[in-house]
């Protein structure tokens, strides 16, 4: 047996902590750099969610939390604030999503997205909900208007892999 080969068994113990170590201390629940979700000033997140019904935004878009809006036409509005820009070209901050919101085709001539006359306080309100992370509950058994839940099975069954 070499030298070589003692010094090795005698370091593996060492190694294999160090490498325990860093390998848990990757799985810590706060990773450095990524957004968290945020408030919008003046915004209503549970009006925005009405508010994204109303104007019919699931009919292009997969909203999570909205019942309804599961279409692929536009991107996915899930974890919007995580995203670096609106629209590929304007930083995403809280005033540039309500002017989109507002004015798209102002914004980007010819974009797919219309202007469909949403006032500022709504489009505040719409950039309030989109900023917001849903909860588990917000997706899965959002409230009606009489104040009951309505769970939403396919939903579940589908992140599940599954169908009804």
């Amino acid at each position: 047996m070499g030298r070589c080969d003692l010094t090795f068994r005698q370091c593996s113990p060492l190694i294999y902590t160090v490498a325990v170590v860093f390998l848990l201390s990757a799985c810590v629940g706060e990773v450095n750099g990524v957004p968290k979700p945020r408030l919008v000033s003046g915004g209503s997140v549970a009006v925005g969610r009405g508010l994204i019904a109303r104007y019919g935004c699931g009919s292009c878009h997969s909203i999570p939390g909205v019942p309804g809006a599961d279409a692929m036409g536009a991107p996915p509005l899930d974890h919007f604030y995580q995203r670096s820009y609106i629209a590929g070209r304007l930083p995403n901050t809280e005033e540039n999503l309500i002017k989109w919101i507002q004015i798209p085709q102002q914004v980007e001539p010819g974009t797919a997205m219309p202007n469909l006359g949403v006032t500022q306080d709504e489009a505040r309100d719409i950039a309030a909900y989109l900023y917001h992370q849903p909860s588990l509950s917000d997706v899965i058994a959002p409230q009606t208007p009489t104040g009951k839940c309505k769970v939403r099975k396919n939903l579940v069954l589908a992140k599940k892999g599954r169908r009804r």
